[in-house]
Parts: C-alpha cells; sequence; structure tokens
C-alpha cells in the first residue's frame, strides 16, 4: 500500500536527479558551515558536486518527453532498438549519419538516419525514450541545449538536431 499518490511518485520520479542534486547540495552546505576540519573542506566538494547533478539532472528533465507513448526503446551496447506497433529497428549510435527532430509526425518524434539502412523514427514518448539522452550524448560535438530547445519549441517542419563530420560535408564532393 502506497501513502503517495501516482501523480506525485511521477513527478518526484521525473525531477529525481535534481532533488537527489539538492540533497547533496543540503548537505554539502551543513558541512561547510557547521563542521571543522576535513569535513569542512569536503563540503565544497559535495557543493561542487551538488551543482553538476543539478545541471544534468535539470536536462535529463527537460529531454522527458512524457510515456505512454506507442512503442518501447532499449539501448543496448551502443545499439537503439526501437519495437514500435507498425515500425520498429536496430540501429548502431556508432553508425548514425543524422540525428533529426521531426514534429510533423504525431507524436513528435527523433529520425535516425545511417547510410546502410532506412530511417529509424522513435516517438519522444515512447516507453523507454528517455535513455535516448544517454546515446546522444556520446554523440561527437552534439549540442545539448540546441536540442533540448528544439524539444521545447518543437519548430513546425523536421530540423537537424546533429549530423555526423563525415556526412555533413558528404553533398560538397564534385565527385
Amino acid at each position: 500500500m502506497s501513502f503517495v499518490r501516482p501523480e506525485a511518485r511521477a513527478a518526484l520520479w521525473r525531477w529525481r536527479e535534481v532533488l537527489i542534486g539538492a540533497g547533496l547540495a543540503m548537505l554539502g552546505l551543513w558541512w561547510v558551515i557547521r563542521a571543522v576540519g576535513l569535513l569542512h573542506w569536503l563540503g565544497y566538494g559535495v557543493l561542487g558536486l551538488a551543482a553538476a547533478v543539478v545541471v544534468i539532472g535539470l536536462q535529463r528533465t527537460r529531454f522527458r518527453a512524457g510515456a505512454g507513448g506507442p512503442g518501447v526503446v532499449r539501448i543496448d551496447e551502443g545499439q537503439v532498438a526501437y519495437f514500435g506497433p507498425l515500425t520498429g529497428g536496430v540501429v548502431a549510435i556508432r553508425d548514425l549519419d543524422a540525428l533529426t527532430l521531426d514534429p510533423t509526425g504525431s507524436p513528435p518524434h527523433w529520425v535516425l538516419s545511417t547510410t546502410d539502412t532506412t530511417d529509424l523514427h522513435i516517438p519522444l514518448n515512447a516507453e523507454g525514450a528517455e535513455a535516448l539522452f544517454d546515446a546522444f550524448a556520446t554523440l561527437p560535438g552534439l549540442r545539448t541545449e540546441h536540442m533540448l530547445a528544439q524539444m521545447r519549441r518543437l519548430p513546425d517542419h523536421p530540423t537537424v538536431i546533429w549530423q555526423s563530420g563525415q556526412s555533413a560535408h558528404s553533398h560538397l564532393w564534385l565527385h
């Protein structure tokens, strides 16, 4: 039996990293103010760690688009697998050529493009889609704040969030 409403539990779970960072910040501040000696100086380190956890937590919270969407996302050993009601597939993160946010579908979705296979379309609110944040973070040169800003405002056309260095210049070749 749970004494916490499901909506409140879901909200706390969504903000979990930020809440952990806030707890660390309170502990660090307590040590800085009240402790003496080594614990006092460790408090400053804990405050720095707490700031990093809060920043990362805020980014992750902004990335979460909710749940209950069509399909399931699984990430295993650098491969993104999407199992949807109508489509699905597997794409290795290292093989990605482009990552696009396409808000024209219902619901909005990610488009993972490679040269070898067809594009993989993953709804933003698919079950397990929050794990894509860590997978996308491994892409070299990905601008996380740009991605989060595009997710927030949802433009009216597909927007390229990331493109690999090789495919970005491939259209400039003459032969």
